[in-house]
């Protein structure tokens, strides 16, 4: 008897145990619950509730009916006028923004920081924001630029706006330029000057950030590919590799990678050193759950100053008076 009331519970097996020999409806003791069910063992010698959970069979589900399922409402995207009037969401002037109620579409490339456009701020993007006025022959584009801190609040979210939002994400930086002589020494003409950065994820890459939204998701790399030094005197110096370190073991030499000499002195400019600007050039690929792919070019910059004098002969007096060293007008 034992071995055919095993597959019960313990819980099953006390409730039979009380009450064998239970064969008729009409000798039931009382139900116990809502999820008990009469349930006989072998050839209904022992009987009893049982509940129905160590009844039923795993993977089964118990006979009832399924819940009625609502349809989802998705909501279409709604694109209006100021008067509630509908708007095409997408056309070849960009995507709808409700709130500038306009066409945006991003700069590219950004203008300069100095740019007005930008109203002081550093970060974000410039959009031209564009909308078609007037009517028949008289139709027109009017365009006006918005400085916005992050992704617009387009309707239509395109690959590119989750693009420029990954790349806002990346929080790139100004390359972290270092030169030998540096700013606070003095330099010779046709002596060599090194040129070099130091690299970081911010300033040099590579950089990976992503950005998505339901049904759409894009991925950017970024690395710097070159470093263009504009080295105040008329020449541009242009760098594949991030430079060589300087070291004053190296004596004096030419970098190997990246470095400049200097024609004259840098005596005749209002602040008597040249001014250097080291252009990050960076390289940023991305690619789409859609398969799109695409490439931007991006740039940040630093600037140093770098003083440039010469040798200077000293005048020996054969009669033995103090050594005098010409003066020249400058620094």
């Amino acid at each position: 008897m034992l071995r055919r009331l095993s597959r019960f519970t313990l819980t099953a097996i006390v409730i039979l145990a009380a009450q064998p020999q239970l064969a008729n409806a009409e000798t039931r003791p009382p139900k116990p619950g809502p999820d008990y069910v009469w349930k006989c063992v072998g050839s209904r010698h022992f009987c009893g509730w049982v509940l129905k959970s160590y009844v039923q069979k795993p993977g089964k589900v118990a006979p009832g009916r399924k819940p009625t399922k609502k349809p989802v409402q998705i909501a279409k995207p709604v694109c209006h006028l100021p008067g509630g009037a509908l708007q095409a969401c997408t056309s070849v002037l960009g995507n709808w923004s409700n709130s500038q109620q306009c066409y945006l579409r991003r700069e590219s490339p950004q203008p300069p920081f100095s740019d007005p456009r930008w109203q002081g701020h550093t970060d974000g993007s410039i959009w031209a924001c564009l909308r078609e006025q007037g009517y028949d022959e008289g139709k027109h584009i009017v365009t006006k630029w918005v400085w916005l801190p992050g992704k617009p609040d387009t309707v239509v979210v395109d690959p590119l706006t989750l693009v420029y939002e990954a790349i806002a994400s990346m929080k790139l930086a100004p390359p972290l330029v270092e030169t030998a002589p540096n700013a606070t020494q003095i330099g010779l003409v046709n002596m060599p000057v090194w040129l070099w950065v130091n690299k970081s994820e911010s300033t040099w890459g590579p950089i990976v950030r992503s950005a998505s939204v339901p049904g759409l998701a894009v991925t950017a790399t970024a690395r710097v590919k070159a470093v263009d030094w504009s080295m105040g005197d008329g020449s541009t110096v242009r760098c594949e590799g991030p430079g060589t370190p300087y070291d004053e073991s190296m004596g004096v030499k030419a970098s190997p990678t990246c470095g400049h000499q200097y024609t004259k002195t840098s005596r005749e400019l209002p602040s008597c050193k040249y001014p250097v600007t080291a252009t990050a050039q960076w390289d940023i690929t991305w690619q789409s759950t859609l398969s799109d792919t695409g490439q931007i070019a991006m740039t940040e910059q630093a600037t140093t100053q770098l003083r440039i004098g010469e040798a200077v002969p000293v005048l020996v007096d054969p009669d033995g008076g103090d050594a005098v060293a010409p003066t020249k007008p400058g620094c």
